[in-house]
């Protein structure tokens, strides 16, 4: 099982990214998919969920509105739009997903929102 997350960066506030979770070694289409984040010295925060068919999506309450999470099934990859980013955005984002009692994660990708 593999998680290879892409596309961080520095942004402006104000600014928008999309990061890219590419998958192998799992059933992708039949596994929720998860979006975490994680500051220096916090612990790793819930930021969004897609369901298998990619309905149905959660969303924290510090992004909702701003953030979009999406799949492509065909392409066993997963995304996060990003718009109007603020500086409190800024952290390392992970892809995640679980099979059985297992959690699985990729190596992360830096997201940074500085002027």
């Amino acid at each position: 099982v593999q998680l290879v997350e892409s596309g961080g960066g520095l942004v402006q506030p104000g600014g928008s990214l999309r990061l890219s979770c590419a998958t192998s070694g799992f059933t992708f289409g039949r596994s929720i998919m998860t979006w975490y984040r994680q500051v220096p010295g916090k612990e790793r925060e819930f930021v969004a969920s897609i369901q298998i068919g990619g309905s149905r999506t959660n969303y924290a309450d510090s992004v909702k509105g701003r953030f979009t999470i999406s799949r492509d099934n065909a392409k066993n990859m997963m995304f996060l739009q990003m718009n109007s980013l603020k500086p409190e955005d800024t952290a390392v984002y992970y892809c995640n997903v679980r099979i059985a009692a297992l959690w699985v994660w990729g190596q992360g990708t830096q997201v940074t929102v500085s002027s």
